[in-house]
């Protein structure tokens, strides 16, 4: 069985700089790397990675928390997951689920939570003695990904005024406490009234069928031209639904748009123009970043927000791809 030594001698470099590669790979340059990489593989070295954590009091466990109902029939959170593990294979790392009952039973070395609300941070349910990093906007100096929220509900205003649309609607999701959604709706009030148009705004549950409801509200006893800028992809298509059953001509009298591109926007007759989040990216940087806290002892690693794509499709042209 190959040893670290053999590695050392074979990629010509010294022993501490394998095992820098192997617990540290973000400290040594691109072309080091191969060369470890290429004399592992040559070797079929593997590294003792049972051995590390013992000698580091690691368990070598992340832990995911998510504090907010999931759908099974959508696969946003799973994109999440696979992004997360993907990055966390490459060292090793265990990703358990766990629930707000079950995240102090079992030790783990980090902790990555989504779906916090106000008040989960009143309630004390992050007096946590691990390194922890957020997937959402947050302004309570947390570490945290997301994706650039404000930025996406503009571009979506945006691309409506373009096409023509003067009287626009935000329906937004029923959390307006939450950061996300105070940043989709300033993207949207930010856009509309730079063209000196109205704000007009409600906020529901994030639900197909509640989405549809009031959308036959807006729609039922008004034939004028509306655009309906949605917060979620799962509102989108309710909406898309009640205005199909009015006879609306999409890209003529009615445009709609959503939030997310994973999955739901595509399903939807028409599809949805949307505004695209990189969730496996995202999860691929958050296990990156966690790891790089517990590797900096706890030291905070900042906030990233990713560019978010908008994704134009029949919703908002009447044009079938």
């Amino acid at each position: 069985m190959a040893t670290l030594a053999d590695v050392a001698k074979r990629a010509n470099v010294s022993k501490m700089t394998v095992s820098r590669v192997i617990n540290h790979p973000d400290q040594v340059s691109d072309e080091l790397k191969m060369l470890v990489y290429s004399a592992m593989e040559a070797l079929e070295y593997v590294p003792n990675y049972a051995a590390r954590a013992l000698v580091q009091n690691r368990t070598q466990v992340i832990k995911f928390l998510i504090l907010e109902e999931i759908d099974t029939v959508e696969p946003y959170y799973m994109n999440l997951l696979t992004g997360i593990s993907r990055e966390l294979d490459k060292y090793y790392y265990s990703l358990q689920l766990v629930t707000q009952r079950s995240r102090n039973i079992g030790a783990y070395d980090g902790l990555i939570v989504t779906g916090i609300r106000d008040k989960d941070y009143e309630l004390g349910l992050l007096d946590i003695d691990k390194p922890v990093i957020f997937y959402g906007e947050n302004k309570r100096g947390y570490d945290s990904i997301d994706v650039d929220n404000k930025k996406g509900t503009a571009l979506a205003t945006e691309h409506v005024v373009e096409i023509g649309f003067s009287r626009i609607v935000f329906l937004g999701i029923d959390l307006l406490d939450e950061q996300f959604m105070k940043s989709r709706l300033e993207g949207y009030e930010e856009v509309v009234r730079k063209h000196g148009l109205e704000p007009e705004s409600y906020f529901i549950a994030n639900s197909s069928s509640v989405a549809e409801e009031k959308a036959f509200e807006l729609l039922r006893y008004n034939s004028e031209k509306i655009a309906i800028v949605c917060a979620s992809d799962r509102i989108a298509i309710g909406v898309v639904r009640a205005a199909a059953a009015f006879g609306r001509r999409f890209g003529e009298n009615i445009a709609v748009t959503g939030f997310d591109g994973v999955f739901l926007d595509r399903i939807s007759s028409p599809k949805i123009t949307t505004v695209r989040s990189p969730v496996v990216e995202m999860g691929e940087e958050l296990a990156k970043m966690l790891l790089a806290k517990i590797n900096d002892h706890g030291k905070p690693q900042g906030n990233l927000l990713f560019t978010p794509e908008l994704l134009i499709r029949a919703s908002t042209t009447g044009k079938e791809e």
